[in-house]
């Protein structure tokens, strides 16, 4: 396996666990950090994302250990699916509105992931 797709599962693994944890333990506190009032803010929806980011980092994780591209395969390309169609969802939302900073760190770290995960599918 490429050293480049082991980099981008380490590093998601982080960014996923990072992001993952307060969203499934205290949303209503990590939320506003990216512009959201704490009263628009569901806390079931956010618990549940929070808990399928922690589940992605664990999987990245999983792929990061791994040692040929047949065990991972199939998390690059969940990885890159889930990615790329956040990014889909996201901008359908953003273009046109007055999002804060935050939503768009959010965007752009699912785009650069987007095409993280489609250069190691390519490459292979």
């Amino acid at each position: 396996m490429k050293q480049s797709t082991k980099y981008t599962f380490m590093t998601h693994a982080i960014v996923a666990a990072i992001m993952g944890i307060p969203l499934l333990l205290v949303p209503g506190r990590m939320l506003p950090i990216f512009g959201w009032a704490e009263d628009g803010i569901d806390p079931l929806l956010s618990r549940v994302l929070g808990a399928v980011l922690i589940a992605f980092a664990w999987s990245s994780y999983r792929g990061w250990r791994a040692t040929d591209w047949e065990q991972v395969s199939i998390i690059v390309e969940t990885e890159m699916i889930f990615t790329v169609l956040a990014v889909i969802g996201l901008l359908r939302h953003l273009i046109g509105f007055s999002w804060p900073t935050g939503v768009w760190l959010i965007f752009a770290l699912f785009a650069i992931f987007a095409i993280a995960w489609i250069v190691a599918w390519r490459r292979k």
